[in-house]
């Protein structure tokens, strides 16, 4: 997946657990665990919203986009726009 969930790096940071996170934004273990391991396939804005009132952070420090492509190798265009 493209979209990788850094929810457990804050925890650590802000020396809190999943569980403690659970009672502040109102959602099962179960759930937060799901998006905490990357196997949630959505998130609702009023869930994010929550997590990040209760961790006092921004969406983009929960959720970070990794392409899938980086790995590959890119073409070189330089030297197509230079004419070389």
């Amino acid at each position: 997946m493209a979209i990788a969930v850094k929810l457990d790096d804050l925890l650590h940071d802000r020396r809190m657990t999943l569980t403690e996170l659970a009672g502040r934004v109102g959602m099962t273990l179960a759930n937060l665990s799901i998006l905490k391991t990357g196997k949630a396939r959505a998130i609702r804005f009023s869930t994010l919203d929550a997590i990040c009132d209760a961790l006092s952070c921004q969406p983009g420090d929960i959720l970070r986009f990794e392409s899938e492509g980086a790995s590959r190798e890119q073409p070189d265009i330089v030297g197509k726009r230079t004419g070389q």
